[in-house]
């Protein structure tokens, strides 16, 4: 599935839209014009000239624009209040602003990035600035296009669609933030396709990981390079999609997908690679299946990291040799229609339950011992509020467990989260 950004990119030029749409309508009508009989040709006739009219304007439109009209602008972001169970675990957050830029060279060549704050500051060692996406997308014929740059990780489901609109909860599923860790960008080039008009599948060969980054609890999430990722060791990615009911079915919509991520784990920042020996190796499966106002989803992946007892000796704790994590998530849309009525409907409403199963020490090299509190679960209900298609109001609770003696805290979230 192409990034969202795409779409948005789509979106803010709506020049091209209108072109396509205008040429595919003229199309038919003259098709039309055959089978007509006398008496309905003359509208049709003037439906075609007024499509013509309409279509040599648009063309000039494009044609005359100027390197300003090239720009489209966008952007995501979202607030948090986070309260952990017990004294001294409240807090407010500015846990990001996203700002989208891209630019049309071409028709087929269009350049997009994102670039992030987090927390809202940046200091030593508090917040971030970074950027996350930044590709140039060459459409090469077809629905393939090539995708040159940073791009993102095509794991799972919220790394890549990971505007607040568009997942339940205040933050993002505990599956997604460790085992596959959003947001997750890589340095490379890929290319994406679709081969049916219900089979797509996506290919990078991109910057690896540096396995020095791995931890007991936080699995391969700090192993992410953000700044002059090595090449020392590359890694090859990529998923396919399948939608079986996209042909068949109005009443609901169903998204299979598989994906996988091999690469070496001897790379530093600037090239500093620490000289261990280890590879990675992920294998993923997710869907999303909506029927009427229910909407379901699941992620579940397995993690194998081979030399986990060379990073072990290199990170001074227990690096699993087998890490694992899924969750299962059902959503029903509850806002009685009477409410989206009116200048001031609401858009929707969304209640929502998740549990989210992980272990970062499923399996750990010999000898060594394994942290019991890296084997956790969590329950999250909670609902969302959207005034608009791109803006909600969240609010969750979230009963945490662990196989240590003491279980970790349980958390009560809010947010308020948009993209534009």
């Amino acid at each position: 599935m192409l990034p969202l950004l795409l779409a948005l990119a789509s979106f803010q030029a709506p020049q091209d839209d209108r072109l396509a749409r205008l040429e595919a309508e003229l199309a038919a009508l003259r098709l039309e014009l055959n089978d007509l009989r006398a008496s309905e040709r003359a509208e049709r006739e003037a439906q075609v000239a007024a499509l013509s009219a309409a279509l040599a304007e648009a063309q000039r439109e494009i044609q005359s624009a100027g390197p300003r009209d090239r720009f489209s602008f966008g952007g995501y972001g979202e607030f948090h209040y986070n309260d952990l169970e017990g004294h001294g675990g409240a807090k407010a957050d500015i846990h990001r602003w996203v700002f989208y830029l891209g630019y049309r060279f071409s028709d087929s060549i269009q350049l997009h990035s994102e670039t992030e704050l987090e927390h809202g500051y940046v200091d030593d060692g508090d917040g971030e600035l970074s950027i996350e996406q930044l590709y140039t997308d060459f459409a090469v014929g077809g629905d393939t296009h090539v995708h040159v740059g940073r791009v993102l990780a095509p794991l799972g489901i919220v790394n890549q669609r990971h505007e607040p609109p568009t997942f339940n909860g205040v933050e993002r599923p505990a599956v997604e933030t460790v085992v596959l860790p959003s947001t997750w960008s890589l340095d490379g080039v890929g290319m994406l396709a679709e081969l049916t008009p219900s089979l797509r599948y996506q290919v990078f060969l991109s910057s690896s990981l540096d396995g020095t980054g791995f931890s007991e609890l936080n699995g391969i999430r700090g192993g992410r390079e953000k700044e002059q990722p090595s090449y020392n060791e590359p890694a090859l990615s990529g998923r396919l999609d399948f939608f079986p009911l996209q042909q068949d079915s109005a009443q609901q919509e169903l998204r299979l997908g598989l994906s996988g991520f091999f690469g070496g784990l001897d790379n530093g920042n600037q090239g500093n690679d620490p000289g261990v020996d280890g590879e990675l190796s992920i294998l993923s499966a997710d869907a999303e299946w909506s029927i009427g106002r229910l909407d379901l989803r699941g992620v579940g992946a397995l993690e194998w990291i081979d030399g986990a007892a060379d990073l072990s000796a290199a990170t001074g704790e227990t690096i699993a040799s087998k890490i694992s994590g899924w969750y299962l998530e059902a959503a029903w849309h509850w806002m009685p229609e009477i409410w989206k009525s009116g200048p001031r409907g609401w858009s929707d409403a969304v209640a929502f339950v998740r549990y989210d199963d992980i272990d970062t020490q499923k399996d750990t090299p010999s000898g060594l011992p394994s942290n019991p509190s890296g084997d956790r679960n969590e329950w999250t209900v909670g609902v969302g509020l959207y005034p608009l298609p791109n803006l909600v109001f969240k609010a969750d609770y979230q009963f945490r467990e662990d196989e240590s003696s003491s279980d970790p805290r349980n958390q009560f979230n809010m947010g308020l989260g948009w993209s534009f």
